[in-house]
């Protein structure tokens, strides 16, 4: 059964998210009965509900709340924006930083609003890759600017505390578009702030 956006966080389908938890609890060996799991099934559809949240946001509305005209042509840099995701393989999180630059084009946007957009695409079942690439063309599109570059570095609790066990690994991933991609003056200054 499928919902509407506006759906995915009532109170029914927290009902219903719970309901599979429970019985998850139970193929596993547990007894969702016990006074340490009572609520657990409840808390679980809660936390799935939030961590997925981005599902109902739209990224590039975000910044058309707050475009101001501005005759900046300069890199505009936000960095070390905490990100918090889901790996849609595995269920398991994946904890990061994420650095966004844009040359602006005539129009620049309210600093959070980059922020924002991060948030809003990693409240949803992710891969790494895929996430890069959707803050690029959101920042792209909703701003129109010479160009985006967008670098992420995350730590996957799927690759660290399950399979091949390396809790110190690190992956990064980059997207760019525009003046990023055609001078690499431009990109090389960006990777050098971001270090």
């Amino acid at each position: 059964m499928s919902y509407k956006k506006e759906d995915l966080y009532s109170p029914q389908i927290t009902e219903e998210i719970a309901g599979h938890v429970k019985e998850i609890l139970r193929l596993l060996g547990e007894d969702p009965g016990r006074e340490g799991l009572l609520k657990t099934p409840e808390r679980v559809a809660k936390s799935l509900q939030f961590i997925t949240k981005g599902y109902s946001e739209d990224g590039a509305e975000k910044i058309r709340q707050a475009i101001f005209e501005e005759p900046y042509q300069q890199m505009v840099l936000v960095k070390d924006i905490e990100l918090y995701s889901t790996c849609e393989h595995h269920l398991m999180p994946f904890i990061g930083k994420c650095h966004v630059a844009y040359i602006p084009n005539g129009k620049i946007t309210g600093l959070s609003k980059i922020a924002r957009v991060v948030e809003t695409f990693a409240r949803r079942l992710q891969v790494q890759e895929r996430l890069t690439v959707q803050i690029r063309d959101c920042i792209q599109e909703a701003l129109e600017p010479l160009g985006v570059a967008v670098v992420i570095e995350a730590n996957h609790t799927c690759m660290q505390a399950r399979g091949v066990q390396k809790a110190h690994s690190v992956t990064t991933t980059s997207a760019f578009s525009g003046i990023f991609l055609t001078s690499s003056r431009t990109r090389n200054e960006f990777l050098n702030l971001i270090k």
